[in-house]
């Protein structure tokens, strides 16, 4: 299947509420509007249904799981089909009763099911204890062919793992994507939010310059409650971006407003990129053996 030389691309930060009928609605308008803006490809920031439900540990939020295929990628593969666009969709996965995941969905044009990916590095800090409700991916590192291109999907924790994004790229992923929720602890001081923040997207900048390929991360904004009233929440930091094969910033959210980015990406530029810094050419894979231990003791 032949890639389009250039594809416009668009990501949708927005804010949540306890209400996962209101927010479904609201990312389906978004939806619509970036493919009215021309968009192609359009990407939904992680567990976008709900709250970021991970700040606690709560058997009833399972309830919030589903399958897939299921009503929300029923939904959202008609409107993919309506519209005549890809989705790129994150939901809280049932697999079956006790087994569940955090699960990217992708969504044809035609409103079928391109292939899905299960988030694999799970964190368990304060305030996103996600071991509790999310079992590791078993999918491995498999990009998703569709109509507009091999698309790298990875989700959130992910994204600060330059494996996970070289094993995307080495099987061919022409964008990576990283659908995130992700932000602050309000209590920390400017300088330290500054510096989580920057080392956020520098990461992710990174992934883009080491494997000659665009980068789409969506992150979502707004302040989310503690349920259990222990801490002040979570202040999620947006600055959702599109970053080009070079790391360059093609497009940039702000840290406190829903908004949506359209961008057109050139993947002749990435080829041509490639092309002038050959990191693939140069690996040394008859000396990265240890890369598979988890330390060098």
């Amino acid at each position: 299947m032949t890639s389009p030389a250039k594809l416009t691309v668009a990501l949708v930060q927005q804010s949540n509420t306890d209400n996962a009928q209101h927010n479904m609605a609201k990312s389906m308008s978004a939806i619509r509007e970036a493919a009215q803006k021309g968009a192609k490809l359009v990407v939904l920031q992680e567990l976008h249904r709900s709250l970021y439900f991970c700040q606690t540990e709560n058997v009833d939020v399972f309830d919030l799981a589903e399958t897939i295929p299921g009503p929300s990628s029923n939904a959202l593969g008609e409107l993919a089909k309506e519209l005549s666009i890809i989705i790129v969709a994150s939901l809280f996965e049932k697999r079956a009763t006790g087994l569940y995941h955090n699960t990217a969905v992708v969504l044809e044009q035609d409103g079928s099911i391109a292939g899905k990916y299960r988030k694999m590095h799970i964190p368990d800090d304060p305030g996103f204890y996600e071991k509790f409700y999310f079992t590791p991916g078993d999918i491995g590192f498999e990009p998703i062919q569709t109509s507009v291109g091999k698309l790298g999907v990875l989700v959130c924790w992910d994204q600060w793992f330059p494996e996970a994004a070289r094993l995307m790229a080495m099987a061919g992923a022409e964008v990576l994507i990283y659908p995130t929720a992700i932000g602050w602890d309000p209590n920390d001081d400017i300088a330290e939010q500054t510096r989580q923040k920057d080392a956020w997207v520098i990461s992710q900048r990174a992934h883009a310059v080491a494997n000659g390929v665009p980068v789409i991360s969506c992150n979502r904004v707004g302040h989310e409650s503690d349920p259990s009233a222990q801490s002040d929440g979570i202040a999620f930091w947006g600055n959702s971006f599109i970053a080009g094969p070079q790391g360059e910033l093609l497009a940039e959210a702000n840290n406190t407003d829903e908004q949506i980015l359209v961008v057109e990406i050139d993947q002749k530029r990435s080829e041509n990129v490639r092309r002038i810094w050959p990191f693939l050419r140069d690996r040394r894979i008859d000396h990265y053996k240890d890369l598979t231990k988890i330390y060098r003791d």
